[in-house]
């Protein structure tokens, strides 16, 4: 492409890569301009698309109901029209893939599971979560009736005094979004600091996520206060914000990435997705999100192996228990499918129609809609309502849950103009925006505790492993083969029951965490050993200590040549590694390299699997 040259909007004919955005496409196969031509539908034979789960509204999401009365042209996804608009092979890729993305493209044709990558050494695996537990997070902040309160209006940019007129309750979750804990934020960053679980000055950086930019705003100081009480003083960029508001942004990122500072970052949703640093050992989540695929991308952010600093496991510090909030995700479907149906159609369908299917969805769409929309009506919204319906919106939404549904009809039909109420559109250059409570009140840790799983302590967690292996020892191949012949256990076999077990939320390092935590003794001992352990009661050992037991047996065994020693110590380097060696392995990677099976087996005057299976055999004597 020319220096300072735009790139042109049709390709070349004779380009033999085209590479554009989804929204591009969208634009040129549904609105092309009038010098534009469309591309053919036969113009490539195959579709590459990254992050293909990023749809938008999916024809999955249409109940029964909606897809016999409302038009489908309503809900059709402008991504899934460009990919079906073109007759070509389409590929999808994605590391967080979703339900709907099997809808567009397909079953999958080939995994790779974050445990694989793991088990290969491609990624960094992570400890349990540390869940810290706050007063103020367990107990919610509260207020009664009448009691005088701070907010502060973001419209007009200035804190107000006044007394509730209802009480007023806040979770975890509406910490920093609808009520301000500034003494949340002080005594978890204070916490992170002072137990040492974050140093500003080692080459470990730590990424936190928080709700809103004055959220960060509010986080960079609070840690700054408290690294130069701890440390003494705070170097200068040692936190920085780094979202989209940010004074060049991709600098800083950059800086983040290849520079010592800063060594903390504070995010909203800017380093969320696609963002590169290896150096990340520590996540700390002060915002809750209600995607499970965007917090899997959130954990991406430590995954990156860092031989550089000697990076191991990474860490999760939780202060806002989105583990147990995101256990429920998967199973929550949303009321509104459609977020731009208006309550005037709805309002419609329940007084045009007569069919009672569709009446009742836009009945329970119609509360769910109001449920949203109560919180940002303005004053005169509210008057004109409660001068309409004769009550306010909240009390009229839980007053029409329980109404009978011809009841409703009727309501809506001697009340015409509801919808249109709501539809309005707010005035104001700025919009607006709900006063935010100000809380004052003090905040204290109350517990630190090891993510497991929603309620389960250590030893729960080593009962419930336990419980499993027993209970699948006669279902599960792979359990078998580790029970009655660990030596057979092929590397493809670990791995599918690596993943089998992780489905069932036991990991190794869990595994290792609880036992230390129950035991009071650090043992790192691999998931074969935990396995034996709860099915045989078998001693754990350190598996570095077993394999370094079983090479000194082999090597003691007879007397060896100095490069018959040297494939056994290679071997036992490598079991330290990828916890099993097998056939397969001897012609791969570090193998591969001093000559695979072939040089072996003369080496050892007879084959190399015979001595390879003796060394596994002896890691279980």
């Amino acid at each position: 492409m020319e220096q300072n040259k735009p790139p042109k909007p049709n390709p070349e004919d004779d380009t033999k890569v085209h590479i554009a955005t989804v929204q591009g496409v969208v634009k040129r196969i549904l609105y092309p301009g009038d010098n534009e031509n469309k591309p053919g539908v036969g113009q490539y034979d195959c579709i590459v698309v990254d992050e293909c789960h990023r749809g938008y509204l999916l024809d999955r999401e249409l109940s029964d109901t909606e897809i016999l009365f409302r038009d489908q042209k309503d809900y059709q996804s402008k991504y899934r029209a460009a990919i079906d608009y073109f007759d070509a092979f389409k590929i999808g890729l994605t590391a967080t893939p979703a339900l709907h993305t099997t809808e567009i493209f397909g079953p999958p044709v080939f995994t790779y599971s974050y445990t694989e990558a793991v088990l290969d050494g491609y990624l960094n695996d992570h400890l349990p979560p540390i869940r810290i537990h706050t007063r103020l997070a367990e107990q919610g902040i509260k207020y009664a009736v009448n009691e005088q309160v701070k907010v502060y209006d973001a419209e007009n940019n200035s804190i107000e005094t006044y007394n509730t007129p209802d009480e007023l309750n806040f979770d975890v979750a509406d910490f920093n979004r609808k009520v301000i804990a500034p003494e949340f934020t002080k005594v978890v960053t204070q916490w992170l600091i002072e137990s040492d679980a974050i140093n500003p000055y080692s080459p470990a950086k730590t990424l936190v996520f928080c709700v809103t930019d004055k959220h960060a705003d509010d986080v960079v100081e609070a840690f700054k206060t408290v690294i130069e009480a701890y440390h003494g003083e705070v170097e200068d960029d040692a936190v920085q914000k780094i979202t989209g508001t940010t004074d060049k942004p991709l600098e800083k990122i950059r800086s983040y990435k290849n520079d010592r500072l800063p060594n903390i970052a504070v995010t909203v949703d800017l380093l969320t997705t696609g963002v590169d640093v290896p150096k990340i050992c520590n996540l700390v989540f002060l915002r809750r999100v209600n995607s499970r695929i965007l917090f899997e991308q959130m954990l991406g952010r430590a995954t990156r192996l860092c031989p550089e600093i000697g990076k191991g496991p990474f860490r999760v510090y939780d202060a806002v228990d989105i583990y147990k909030q995101l256990e429920k995700v998967n199973t929550m479907k949303p009321v509104v499918t459609n977020v731009d149906i208006s309550f005037s159609d709805l309002e419609a369908e329940m007084t045009q129609t007569t069919a009672p299917d569709l009446q009742d969805l836009a009945k329970k769409q119609f509360i769910a809609k109001l449920q949203v929309k109560k919180n940002f009506l303005t004053d005169e919204q509210v008057s004109k309502f409660e001068t309409l319906v004769g009550k306010p919106p909240a009390e009229f939404a839980k007053e029409l849950k329980t109404m009978p549904l011809q009841q409703v009809v009727q309501w809506f039909t001697n009340h015409p103009g509801l919808g249109e109420l709501l539809d309005a559109k707010l005035t104001g250059t700025g919009g607006f925006l709900p006063p935010i409570v100000i809380h004052e009140g003090e905040d204290k840790i109350t517990q630190i505790t090891t993510g497991y799983g929603e309620g389960q302590k250590p030893q729960d967690y080593l009962n419930a492993f336990k419980d499993f292996i027993n209970a699948n020892s006669n279902r599960l191949l792979a359990i078998q083969t580790v029970i009655n012949k660990p030596w057979a256990l092929s590397r493809q076999s670990l791995k599918e029951l690596a993943v089998e077990l992780d489905r069932n939320r036991f990991r190794e390092q869990d595994l290792q965490t609880a036992w230390r935590e129950v035991k009071q003794e650090e043992i790192a001992a691999r998931i074969i050993g935990f396995i034996r352990q709860a099915a045989l009661g078998e001693a754990l050992i350190p598996w570095e200590q077993r394999v370094d037991n079983a090479l000194e047996k082999i090597l003691t065994s007879q007397p060896w040549k100095t490069p018959q020693r040297e494939w056994l110590q290679l071997i036992a380097q490598q079991m330290k590694a990828t916890t099993v060696v097998d056939e397969a392995a001897l012609n791969q990677g570090i193998f591969k390299h001093q000559g695979g099976m072939k040089r072996a087996d003369k080496l050892f005057e007879q084959p190399v699997t015979e001595v390879l299976e003796r060394f596994n055999r002896a890691l279980w004597q």
